[in-house]
């Protein structure tokens, strides 16, 4: 209507050289109004601090750190391989690979059926492993033995991996994530291509690199949530890198990030608690009166990073039907304790310290109660009165 036309305004923008200039006219008095869009002043400094750039610098800053030089190579690769598979996580609903290998039936090592994303992830960590030049020897849940690198491409570390943790939950799209850990090659021997009919001294070769998580070099997670988040320690404080989508990049948003010392959260499968012993099942009860929230994914990577954030503890104890807890001792309980621990936290079995405990096997479980120092300290204190009596 002519009223309508009266009262009618037109929005229009159009830049001027160094801005945005915004117009508005309204049709009843052709009356011009021009606001200024002031710009937001731009650093002189527009180079975010990245993943590789962080290294180099952490690099130059500790030079007693000798090892941080070949980390260059080894996180290159692996954060690759983190982009890689939270590309295949965030597409597994319409690419079809949600539901479990072959259709069912593809069990790995530890009698687990593995989902499709559990062997891609295992190919995609292992392959940008094998090119950095620098690994000698990998280790993974999905792998039956140790994988030995070609000599072609050998180095001298030794990666342990869980390449996608919490798979179980990726068909309801939760977070799920990648455990690493990298050791240094302590073994003298020559690595060869593996064979199912390698001789005992091969063998007593490449379980002797086998070590506790005390002689980590670096050790870290990728978390595939809401963001792709990679946090990750070289033995000087823990440090989360977030994934930019828009350059490709992971940037530092989380700087020497710490566990708080106390917390309000437990974090624990509470439906195996008839099969614990008294003493968890007295803190459980305790946190309840004490009015902690209980929160729990079923992913440990989710379970940890939340607790490195927020405070709390988090635990897969032992119980009557897992003497030896779940988690396995390698590539999560050692990686995921020498995170915290770096962080100011502490990690336990409730009687030794996760860190200290010498692998048996590659795949050897061990329970693991982590998180903010004076809470898990209770725990600590709690078993050892209980060993007295």
């Amino acid at each position: 209507s002519a009223a309508g036309a009266r009262h009618a305004v037109s929005k229009s923008s159009v830049c001027f050289g160094k801005g945005m200039v915004s117009y508005q006219t309204r049709s009843s008095s052709s009356k011009l109004q021009m606001v200024a869009t002031p710009t937001k002043p731009v650093s002189s400094d527009v180079s975010p601090v990245t993943l590789t750039r962080f290294i180099i610098e952490e690099g130059m800053a500790n030079a007693d750190l000798s090892h941080l030089k070949d980390m260059e190579n080894l996180m290159a690769a692996i954060q690759l391989a983190c982009k890689k598979i939270g590309s295949l996580v965030a597409r597994a609903g319409i690419s079809d690979l949600t539901g479990l290998e072959s259709g069912g039936g593809s069990v790995n090592v530890q009698g687990e059926e593995q989902k499709k994303l559990d062997v891609l992830s295992n190919d995609v960590l292992k392959n940008a492993l094998r090119f950095s030049g620098k690994m000698g020897i990998m280790a993974s849940e999905e792998e039956d033995k140790p994988v030995l690198v070609d000599e072609t491409y050998s180095g001298n570390y030794i990666a342990v991996f869980d390449p996608l943790d919490g798979s179980s939950n990726i068909d309801a799209g939760i977070a799920t994530g990648t455990i690493f850990g990298i050791f240094e090659d302590n073994a003298e021997c020559l690595t060869q291509p593996w064979e199912d009919t390698i001789e005992e001294q091969e063998l007593q070769c490449m379980y002797g690199t086998m070590q506790p998580g005390k002689n980590l070099v670096a050790a870290g997670y990728c978390m595939y949530s809401s963001s792709t988040m990679l946090v990750v320690t070289f033995g000087n404080g823990v440090h989360g890198f977030t994934l930019d989508p828009s350059i490709g990049e992971f940037v530092l948003t989380n700087h020497d990030m710490k566990v708080p010392e106390d917390g309000k959260i437990y974090s624990f499968n509470e439906a195996n608690e008839p099969n614990w012993d008294s003493v968890i099942r007295k803190f459980i009860g305790d946190y309840k009166k004490r009015g902690f929230s209980s929160r729990y994914i079923g992913s440990m990577v989710a379970d940890v990073h939340r607790t490195i954030m927020y405070g709390g503890i988090f635990g897969y104890p032992g119980d009557k039907k897992n003497p030896n807890g779940k988690l396995r001792l390698l590539y999560e309980g050692a990686p995921m304790s020498f995170i915290i621990e770096q962080a100011g936290g502490l990690s336990t079995t409730g009687r030794e310290r996760v860190m200290d405990l010498e692998p048996k096997a590659v795949h050897q479980r061990v329970p693991v109660i982590l998180g903010s120092k004076n809470l898990v300290q209770e725990v600590i204190d709690a078993y050892a009165e209980l060993d007295k009596q």
